[in-house]
């Protein structure tokens, strides 16, 4: 009957049980088009002009519709109800179209669903439509803009900012919210103030707690009392007094539920109920939504459908009494600025089905079902009521002033299924109850005490904390919220520590070098703007070559600028930005960037091989004064140029250096006898603040000798390599699970994971490109992004020129592959002619001979 295409096979599965035998429902496996990751796939100079290319994991899938076409003629293309999936049904169009598997006579149309039910599917095949090219336009303009920026912007990061990784549209305006909150804290003063608190007892003995408003008529503020004689002075004037309460005052009020779920707000509940990732959120999500359970996960809404409100109201009046339903059903209004981006809320397909009814086998999807479904519900309830009472309490003469305050529930409504979560806790003196209290009472004091408190720094962003922020902003959109702030933690721009997100060296450096080099393009409002332009463009309100052009205009001069920069300007430009951060004034008169170490040279930032950053002084080598990276005391794993002593073994000194590949630990020194001392490299998992001399002593024990292989007598290691924990035999290398068992693991095992290795071998077998770049634009060839055993590499014929560490393999442009190649071939050509050096000698040495040989009379022949 017709060919239904879907992205997920789990998703293929669930709708092909509602669709029935009539239809072939087949899955694209997501995007089935990309743009190739290398230098010109967008092309500014003809009008924007996009190059896709049909991914190697995605020919089969589009080869499996293609054949299904032959046998049904018509095309319904279901992909997800958002920008995304409206631009993977027009590339899968557009594909099928370039290979004739539609014909003229093909009809091919679109449905959406919001929910995988089987109401939901059968009701969108009665309303197909044809794709919605605006939704597709503003695709093509968000991936056009992300690609120029990150293929145009990260370059110019590689060569001037030794060790940064990449740049993004969004990304790197999200790095700069985590950097700038960082360097608040960092600036922030703690002020001291104090505040007075009694213990009272009511003529009837019930106990309660009050705080000091008032001292000598007038009202305190904040930091009025500035120190401990201050508050001491106050709590004799407090317990020299006879305290009377004054007034008594009971106010109601209601506390309303929470909108149900969109996106964001999903990703921040799930971080602060269970310390759930965006990424994790939206991936427990997205198998809930394939399983049929809930409806689309990626919206902006906040509406539900009718059918779904009434279904809760019924569920709340069945499992909590009438009382808990409200009169009138609760009517939340959309936040989403584009109408064609907003969808219906994040909820349970069907109301019933309460968590405790399902089995649900995995934890995570689980514990997501039960925030969904609680959320809905609640957000349907009745308000909770409460009263909120103020005592005030003064002393006879007026001098002194105290208030009480608390609330009393009433009525507990949505609060007996759900309350929403806090990022930060805040002591609400309003959450506390009071005894029974009247005007004029007589209060018997228990006790007087003073404490201390100091303003505290804003606190560092949480993933929920950051993406609300985001959402405030109006930076990016709920669908990309989750990717953005892995992508950030994956480039070890950010690392994640008790929940919070804290910058590493390397982050505080892209940022400063991207506020400084290209401000507007990190700017809040400037992004927030591109944003709404873009979602113009979804509404069909601006043409998106348009958009694109205004942004490359200016965008093709600043990168221009920094290109014009060499990497000593960059430095000390970042230098000059972090100046307050980096070299705080410690003394009046006294320049605080001169060398303690030296007295005249004068202390900088300096970049590690590794991308990790330490000030230094400029008169290096002569002074090798280091300091970890940050305001003096602060710490930091940057490690100076000459290393970090962590003990001695014998008379070996052994330390903690930083090389081409990352930290490393060293025995001894290089001399002239000794030109390369043991070292070995620190795994990922270990975190260089917790580097101990054991643990050092521990890696240069490496390679561990397990014993002779039992067929060949040849001996078995295990060791660290830049792939993990490994055995070793001959030539064969076996991953191990746990870096622990290098020194613990036993022959048989290791004689196991050989085996192992040896089963899957294919160690005869040509290796096959990571990516194909095309021919060498001068000298001809075929240019390849190849993976080998110690990394990535670009290969040109017999030319195999290793990737920095820094840069990804998907990264990797013709322009850079030929700069590495043109880098490595000088070195071999000029060994190959070394070699030819004597031979040329014997031939000179022969050419005063006067007579020919007979080979050489027939030279001449054999030349033409």
């Amino acid at each position: 009957m017709a060919v239904v295409v879907v992205e997920s096979p789990a998703k293929a599965k669930t709708i092909n049980k509602y669709l029935g035998p009539g239809f072939t429902v087949l899955a694209s496996y997501g995007h089935v088009r990309d743009l190739p990751p290398k230098d010109g796939s967008v092309d500014p100079e003809n009008e924007f002009e996009m190059l896709w290319e049909v991914g190697a994991a995605s020919k089969k899938h589009v080869k499996a519709i293609a054949d299904a076409l032959k046998d049904d003629n018509e095309l319904i293309l279901a992909t997800d109800p958002d920008r995304e999936g409206e631009a993977i049904s027009w590339h899968l169009q557009e594909t099928l179209t370039k290979r004739r598997a539609i014909k003229k006579d093909t009809p091919v149309s679109r449905v959406v669903f919001n929910a995988i039910t089987k109401i939901a599917v059968t009701e969108a095949m009665k309303n197909p439509r044809q794709v919605d090219m605006e939704l597709v336009e503003a695709y093509l303009a968000r991936r056009a803009l992300d690609y120029l920026v990150g293929f145009k912007l990260s370059p110019v990061l590689w060569r001037r900012l030794p060790g940064a990784k990449s740049a993004g549209r969004v990304q790197s305006v999200c790095l700069r919210l985590i950097v700038d909150r960082e360097m608040e804290i960092e600036a922030f003063n703690p002020r001291e103030y104090w505040t007075v608190g009694a213990s009272l007892s009511t003529p009837r003995g019930q106990q309660f707690d009050a705080r000091l408003t008032s001292l000598g008529g007038k009202r305190l503020d904040k930091f009025d009392l500035a120190n401990e004689t201050e508050a001491e002075l106050a709590v004799q004037a407090v317990r020299s007094r006879d305290l009377t309460v004054t007034s008594v005052e009971a106010k109601p009020a209601n506390r309303n539920p929470s909108a149900p779920f969109m996106t964001s707000t999903l990703q921040q509940e799930a971080s602060r109920k269970f310390g759930m990732g965006a990424r994790q959120t939206m991936s427990a999500a997205q198998r809930l939504y394939e399983a049929g359970l809930i409806t689309y996960m990626r919206t902006d809404g906040i509406d539900m459908a009718p059918e779904a409100v009434q279904a809760a109201r019924a569920v709340i009046c069945e499992r909590y009494g009438a009382q808990y339903v409200p009169e009138q059903p609760r009517l939340y209004k959309n936040k989403a600025k584009n109408a064609q981006e907003a969808h219906e809320c994040i909820r349970p397909t069907e109301m019933g089905q309460a968590p405790d009814s399902l089995s649900i086998s995995d934890a995570d999807q689980k514990k997501l079902y039960d925030l969904i479904w609680k959320r809905t519900v609640a957000s349907q309830m009745a308000a909770a009521r409460l009263e909120r009472t103020t005592v005030e309490i003064e002393s006879s003469d007026g001098q002194v002033g105290l208030r009480a305050t608390g609330q009393v529930m009433l009525f507990d409504g949505f609060m007996r299924v759900y309350e929403e979560g806090r990022d930060d806790t805040v002591v609400d003196e309003d959450d506390k109850r009071l005894p029974q209290i009247s005007a004029a009472d007589p209060l018997a004091k228990k006790s007087v005490t003073p404490e201390q408190h100091h303003t505290q720094p804003p606190p560092r962003y949480t993933e929920a904390s950051l993406v609300k922020r985001m959402e405030e902003l109006g930076i990016g959109r709920p669908s990309t919220y989750a990717s953005v702030v892995t992508t950030i933690q994956d480039r070890d721009y950010v690392r994640k520590e008790k929940n919070r997100l804290i910058p590493e060296d390397k982050g505080r450096l892209v940022t400063v070098f991207l506020s400084s080099f290209f401000r507007q393009y990190v700017g809040y409002e400037f992004t927030a703007n591109l944003e709404n332009e873009l979602d113009d463009v979804s509404a069909g309100d601006r043409e998106y070559r348009t958009v694109l052009s205004r942004f490359w205009k200016d965008f093709k001069v600043a990168i221009d600028e920094a290109m014009d920069q060499s990497i000593t300007e960059v430095l000390e430009k970042i230098n000059d930005v972090l100046e307050p951060h980096l070299f705080p004034m410690e003394e009046p008169g006294v320049d605080p960037r001169v060398c303690k170490s030296c007295g005249n040279g004068r202390l900088s930032m300096r970049t590690a091989r590794s991308g990790g950053a330490f000030i230094g002084c400029s008169n290096y080598p002569e002074c090798r004064f280091t300091r970890p990276f940050g305001p003096p005391g602060t710490e930091s794993s940057a490690i100076g140029p000459d290393g970090q002593l962590l003990g001695h073994v014998g008379a070996d000194p052994i330390s903690l250096r930083d090389g081409r590949y990352g930290p490393y630990v060293q025995r001894g020194t290089v001399t002239e006898e000794n030109p390369k001392p043991p070292r070995m490299s620190i795994p990922k998992s270990w975190s260089l603040d917790e580097l101990t001399f054991e643990k050092a002593v521990q890696l240069l024990s490496l390679p561990r000798e397990i014993g002779p292989h039992p067929e060949d007598g040849v001996m078995i290691e295990s060791s660290i390599g830049r792939f993990g924990p490994y055995v070793k035999h001959g030539t064969l290398y076996a991953n191990i699970g746990d870096i622990d068992e290098v020194w613990s693991i036993g022959m048989n095992r290791a004689v196991e994971e050989l085996a192992k290795k040896a089963a899957r071998s294919g160690r005869g077998a040509a290796a096959k490109p990571l990516h194909e770049l095309g021919e060498h634009p001068s000298e001809g060839g075929p240019v390849n992004v190849m993976d080998g055993r110690y990394g990535p590499y670009v290969k040109w014929g017999k030319v195999n020129a290793t990737i920095p560490k820094e840069i990804e393999p998907a990264q990797v442009t013709m322009e850079l592959a030929v700069d590495l190649i043109a880098q490595k071939a000088p070195a071999k050509k000029k060994k190959a002619a070394a070699k030819k050096k004597p031979t040329a000698k014997k031939t000179t040495a022969k050419k005063p001979t006067t007579k020919k040989s007979a080979a050489a009379k027939k030279a001449p022949a054999k030349k033409d």
